[in-house]
C-alpha cells in the first residue's frame, strides 16, 4: 500500500450519507422557498403582531416606496433603500415599485399565484425532509455522535477555547479541528431542531384550512399576522445562517469542505507541527 492510500484510509468520516443528501436537497430547496417567499411578501410588505393586519393598520416593518425613492421602516426607524429594497430597477431599466426585486425572486415578474404554487410544492419537500432527516439522525447515531453537547464541551473554558480559535480563524482540518465545535453543535441543534419546525409550523398556521383543522396553532403563535411575522423573521435568520455559514467554509478551506460534503471524507492532511495524516 502506497503513502497515498494509507493517508485516505486513516482520515476519518466527516459527514454520513443521509447528512450530504439532506445537505444538498435543502440547499436547492430552500433557495427556491426564500425566493418565492420574497415575491409573496411582495404583495403586502408589511409586517404586524396579531390577528389582523391592513394598510391602515400600524405595521412593525415595512418595506415600501414613495414613488421617488424606496425605504424601509422598522418601528420608528426608517432607512433609504432605493435601488435595492421598495423602489428599483427592472429589465429595460424600468422602475419596478416593489419590496424585493426581481432577480431576488421567484417568478422574476410579480405573480402572486405562481409564487404561491412554488412555494407550497417545495415547502412540502422542505418538510418531508427536515423529518425524513430527523428519523434517520436518530436511528443511525449522527444526532447522539456528532450533535450531542458533551459535558465537558459545556464549561466556559472550552466554549472560550472554540470561540478564540474562530476569532483567530484556526479553522478546519489543518488545525486538527475534524469534528463538530461547540459552536457547530449549537448553530446547527438551533437550525436543525428549533428554525426549521419554527419555519414549517408558522407556514402551517398562515393556511385557512390548517386553521380550521389546528386551532390551536393560532393561540400558540399569538394570530396569523405574528405568525407571517415569526415566519419571516426565521426566513431571514436563516438566511443570515446560510450567510455566516458559507463564510466559515471559505475561511477553512472550501475545497476541502465541499469534498467532504460530497464524499464523506475530506483530502489527508497534514498538522503543522506533525507530519502524519489526521486522525
Amino acid at each position: 500500500m502506497d503513502a497515498t492510500q494509507d493517508m485516505t484510509q486513516n482520515v476519518a468520516k466527516r459527514h454520513r450519507l443521509s447528512t450530504r443528501l439532506w445537505h444538498w436537497l435543502n440547499a436547492f430547496v430552500a433557495t427556491i422557498l426564500l425566493m418565492s417567499g420574497l415575491m409573496i411578501f411582495n404583495a403586502h410588505p408589511h409586517l404586524y403582531w396579531g390577528d389582523f393586519g391592513s394598510r391602515e393598520d400600524y405595521a412593525w416593518l415595512q418595506i415600501d416606496d414613495t414613488r421617488t425613492t424606496g425605504f424601509v421602516r422598522i418601528g420608528s426607524v426608517r432607512v433609504e433603500t432605493t435601488g435595492v429594497l421598495g423602489l428599483s430597477l427592472g429589465t429595460n431599466d424600468k422602475v419596478r415599485r416593489v419590496a424585493f426585486p426581481g432577480w431576488a425572486t421567484i417568478p422574476t415578474g410579480y405573480d402572486l399565484a405562481a409564487a404561491r404554487r412554488w412555494h407550497f410544492a417545495f415547502a412540502w419537500a422542505f418538510a418531508l425532509g427536515l423529518t425524513a432527516f430527523m428519523l434517520v439522525s436518530l436511528f443511525n447515531g449522527h444526532i447522539r455522535k456528532d450533535l450531542h453537547v458533551r459535558r465537558a464541551e459545556w464549561s466556559f473554558s472550552a466554549i472560550w477555547t472554540d470561540i478564540k480559535n474562530h476569532a483567530r480563524l484556526r479553522l478546519g482540518q489543518k488545525y486538527g479541528l475534524s469534528n463538530y465545535n461547540i459552536i457547530q453543535k449549537f448553530s446547527y441543534i438551533g437550525v436543525i431542531f428549533l428554525l426549521l419546525p419554527l419555519l414549517i409550523l408558522t407556514g402551517i398556521t398562515m393556511s385557512p384550512a390548517m386553521n380550521a383543522a389546528w386551532p390551536w396553532l393560532l393561540d400558540l403563535f399569538g394570530g396569523r399576522q405574528s405568525a407571517r411575522s415569526l415566519h419571516f423573521i426565521a426566513a431571514f435568520l436563516l438566511a443570515l445562517f446560510v450567510v455566516a455559514h458559507l463564510i466559515m467554509v471559505l475561511l477553512s478551506g472550501p475545497i476541502n469542505g465541499i469534498r467532504s460534503m460530497f464524499t464523506g471524507r475530506p483530502m489527508a492532511v497534514q498538522k503543522p507541527d506533525q507530519g502524519g495524516p489526521l486522525p
